[in-house]
């Protein structure tokens, strides 16, 4: 859940009918505590769902980083290993991300990551899904496997 200044800041952006404040600022020092969880919830295989990423709290982050906050710290870091690998490796030519070594592009960025998790979780759809009005049938999830893409579609 977004914190609750997020949330007002939200409520004002629709009351102005989505038209963005014409005053805009980057929060930096503003930010006093908390953490950002950055990584990627792999779903549908035998565990069930596998949450992988890194954990880095602000005053982690502003140790490595003064005036930064997490996110930044942790986007960063990829972006700064990738180019450092692509300067070691310049005849390799144009790479996509998945052809990067992994475990040298961490290596790389792990100094700005914070705590890095990897563990499996019993997350699924349906786990938490209630029918409040079940005369909806497009309301109605497939039990017969929680993966498929129809428990996942949001209609508005």
């Amino acid at each position: 859940m977004p914190c609750n200044d997020s949330i007002v800041s939200l409520h004002e952006l629709r009351g102005r009918n989505y038209e963005l404040h014409p005053k805009k600022r980057i929060l930096t020092d503003e930010i006093t505590e908390g953490m950002d969880l950055v990584g990627a919830l792999i779903m549908g295989h035998r565990y069930q769902s596998w949450w992988t990423g890194s954990i880095l709290s602000i005053e982690a982050a502003r140790k490595k980083v003064p005036h930064a906050n997490a996110t930044t710290v942790q986007v960063a870091a990829g972006v700064m290993a990738a180019v450092l690998w692509s300067v070691q490796n310049p005849h390799r030519g144009i790479c996509f991300p998945e052809d990067l070594p992994h475990d040298e592009i961490l290596r790389l960025a792990r100094p700005y990551l914070g705590r890095i998790i990897s563990q499996s979780s019993d997350w699924t759809p349906l786990l938490r899904h209630r029918v409040y009005f079940g005369e909806n049938p497009e309301a109605q999830p497939d039990h017969s496997d929680p993966w498929q893409f129809t428990n996942f579609l949001f209609r508005p």
